[in-house]
């Protein structure tokens, strides 16, 4: 079972630090970014793709905020890039995009988060261990 990681900080207004969430909700955005990946786009309606963006984008940016050895490590660096270049660069689905753009933009985000999110729970050993 993968759980909510807490650095076990208080939540006053000295300790909340805007650049690092004092927490990430590991089970929600896995379950999330797990819906998103096996949306199809022939049987996906619009509307639940437009619903989906906000959240996706949301665990996108904890995400690429926190420190999961991007410094040391050249392929978390790239998928932090990747990222950040979703949130701050592409262009964001509007109205007038055309469904498999929404779609598009939906899926990449979700999948560099739920790789990231793979980074997070494994440096923080809230994966599940086999055997």
């Amino acid at each position: 079972m993968i759980t909510l990681a807490s650095s076990g900080k208080s939540r006053d207004a000295t300790a909340i630090s805007t650049s690092q969430p004092d927490s990430i909700d590991v089970e929600g955005m896995w379950a999330r970014t797990d819906v998103v990946l096996s949306m199809q786009l022939d049987t996906t309606t619009r509307e639940d793709m437009d619903a989906s963006v906000p959240a996706v984008v949301d665990h996108l940016s904890s995400l690429v905020n926190l420190d999961l050895g991007q410094a040391e490590d050249s392929t978390v660096q790239g998928l932090v890039r990747k990222g950040r270049h979703l949130i701050e660069h592409s262009e964001r689905p509007t109205p007038e995009t055309p469904a498999f753009g929404v779609f598009i933009y939906l899926r990449d985000t979700a999948t560099i988060a739920r790789r990231l999110l793979w980074i997070y729970a494994e440096r923080e050993g809230l994966l599940p261990h086999a055997g």
